[in-house]
């Protein structure tokens, strides 16, 4: 029996099932399970190899009135989609997907926190090119494989700021290259530049585009998120992942009377804004208590406690996560 209050924000094992699909020969095969954590691939395998790999986040929660729920898997779908377009590798169809994605929460019910935990089943669609190539080129073949893993509240003991600087030297992504699909290459390109923060007492790094370095692109894995009187500002470009939360949040100020700005942000402008925060799957939003910029020296401060646009925006997608508040954008997906 799982200690649901001492999860953490971790791949939890449970022994619970997982769902493989292999395309091969133009088809798709239909849907395995299995209890193992390990996938048997070619040790020269296109996604081994050559990156040519793609992944979602999802979560399934169960709700103050029992009823569970998918948040936006559809959307996800469309995403992943995007980044098999990018890779050359085939896809399964969105409702294929998000059929999946309810196949395995149903599965794995047994491991859904409760709703007093403020827990949730996390869900990994992961999508890679099985065919051995040494040379570059597309995958023939490829893998389909989702599972979940219970995790705990991103901040167990409520949402608190963090301190972030601005990164110059480290590009997450190139213009016009795969920084708005959801690929594991742009995750590798930012470890070293977070190894390098951290060690220098920064939980964050807020990369800038790859032609000025003076626009603000993403905040370490996040979209970057800024309050500035009844504005709501995110950057805009093409190499920044189209985060399903922040559009979700967007949608959420749009009905609080926020104007929504998705524009180039300068990193000049940060010391004009109110809140700033980073936003994803795992948090929802982490805020920024500060941000240091090393090229003017300059350390900006937002404060030790999470401002009121953002904490009201955090609360206000919990709440329809779990059902406190009515799905009046038809966002989530029940499972029955």
């Amino acid at each position: 029996m799982m200690n649901w209050n001492e999860l953490e924000f971790e791949f939890n094992a449970t022994g619970g099932e997982n769902l493989r699909r292999y395309y091969k020969n133009g088809v798709w095969s239909e849907a395995e399970y299995t209890t193992s954590e390990y996938i048997p691939v070619h040790m020269c395998s296109a996604c081994l190899n050559y990156g040519l790999q793609a992944f979602e986040g999802i979560k399934a929660f169960r709700g103050v009135d029992g009823k569970v729920r998918i948040f936006r898997p559809y959307a996800n779908a469309v995403r992943m989609a995007a980044g098999a377009r990018k890779l050359c590798l085939p896809m399964v169809s969105n409702d294929e997907f998000v059929e999946a994605c309810v196949d395995i929460v149903r599965r794995n019910i047994e491991f859904l926190p409760p709703y007093e935990s403020q827990a949730a089943l996390y869900l990994r669609p992961v999508l890679f090119g099985t065919s051995p190539r040494l040379t570059v080129r597309p995958s023939s073949e490829a893998g389909f494989c989702l599972f979940a893993t219970p995790v705990g509240p991103y901040f167990k003991d409520g949402i608190r700021p963090i301190n972030a600087i601005v990164n110059r030297n480290q590009d997450r992504s190139a213009p016009l290259g795969t920084g708005d699909v959801k690929v594991g290459g742009n995750y590798a390109s930012s470890m070293l530049s977070y190894e390098e923060a951290h060690e220098m007492g920064y939980s964050a790094v807020l990369y800038t585009e790859s032609v000025e370095h003076r626009y603000i692109e993403e905040c370490g894995a996040a979209n970057f998120i800024a309050i500035k009187g009844d504005r709501y500002i995110t950057p805009k470009s093409p190499s920044i992942l189209p985060s399903i939360t922040n559009d979700s949040l967007m949608q959420l100020a749009e009905d609080k009377g926020f104007t929504v700005e998705q524009r180039p942000v300068d990193v000049a402008e940060l010391p004009t804004f109110e809140e700033c925060g980073a936003c994803g799957t795992g948090a929802i939003i982490t805020p920024l208590g500060s941000v240091f910029d090393p090229e003017s020296g300059e350390k900006i401060h937002y404060g030790d406690e999470v401002g009121a646009v953002l904490l009201d925006l955090y609360k206000s997608l919990q709440d329809i996560q779990y059902g406190r508040v009515p799905d009046i954008h038809n966002w989530c997906v029940e499972v029955e």
